[in-house]
């Protein structure tokens, strides 16, 4: 999915390129030149107004004349790696069990050119690759994850996740996803409880950072921010990743979050203002 995407598309075909029979580019109005240099590739080109993240996806997986088996899922700002190019040639030059529907892959998170190895940030493991019809994404507003029917392996090779052009940047799509979020939670809409596949005990990775996720959003507001931070910069060890690293878990951790839980106070000082 690209919408104006100029600076990062480039390197995210080619990343892609000679790789993979068909390769689909789902634009929605961009205005810069990314239409422009995805047609220097073989790319399929197709456009469609955006109305969320989960809709788009989904929109995509059930009308894209898609002719290949499995889909592989990636943003303008990702990144194949070497690792992962070979690691998938040799899994699909074999037989894949029927009962494999999915792979995960850990994203591998380059802040200010930084790798962020520490603060349980490495590795995290997204549903990446599934069977066409297999797989489809969270209807949620924010944090949207793949959902995977049937089993999934973990590949072990990452994906490169490019978090921010510059700081300007970050902090204005954080403060959208902000939005988003705050009203997920204010409006406790989240559709998606109970359809990750898995528990905390059978060490799905996906399903657990939603157990945890649940257990956080029951703290009281203002406090959960501090304490998470703590957790992810002191305890889990975030402060190895340097200066840059203080900048992204300070950002990520405790500003972003914060930033939710004063979007949700204002939406419920509204509420009961209005009543």
């Amino acid at each position: 999915m690209t919408f104006n995407e100029e600076r990062n598309i480039t390197s995210c075909l080619e990343s892609l390129s000679n790789h993979f029979d068909e390769i689909f580019l789902v634009d929605s109005g961009s205005t810069d030149k990314t239409i422009e240099i995805a047609n220097n590739y073989s790319v399929n080109i197709i456009e469609h107004p955006f109305e969320n993240y989960s809709t788009q996806r989904n929109w995509a997986f059930e009308n894209l004349p898609l002719r290949n088996q499995w889909i592989l899922n990636m943003d303008a700002d990702h990144r194949l790696t070497r690792e992962i190019v070979i690691e998938l040639q040799q899994k699909f030059q074999q037989d894949i069990p029927p009962s494999i529907n999915g792979m995960l892959s850990s994203r591998k998170t380059l802040f200010m050119g930084k790798w962020i190895k520490y603060g349980g940030h490495y590795p995290t493991y997204h549903a990446v690759i599934f069977r066409k019809g297999k797989g489809s994404c969270e209807d949620k507003l924010y944090d949207q994850h793949f959902k995977v029917e049937g089993e999934v392996i973990k590949l072990k090779g990452d994906i490169i996740d490019l978090i921010t052009e510059s700081l300007s940047t970050f902090t204005l799509r954080h403060d959208k996803w902000s939005t988003l979020e705050a009203l997920q939670q204010f409006n406790k809409i989240d559709k998606t409880q109970g359809t990750i596949n898995g528990s905390l005990i059978d060490g799905n990775p996906i399903a657990k950072r939603r157990y945890y996720k649940n257990i956080y959003e029951r703290f009281p507001l203002f406090v959960r921010p501090a304490v998470y931070f703590f957790i992810r910069y002191f305890l889990r060890l975030g402060f190895l990743d340097g200066k840059r690293g203080l900048i992204f878990h300070f950002l990520q951790c405790f500003w972003f979050r914060f930033l939710i839980d004063a979007k949700i106070y204002e939406l419920r000082k509204t509420r009961d203002e209005n009543q």
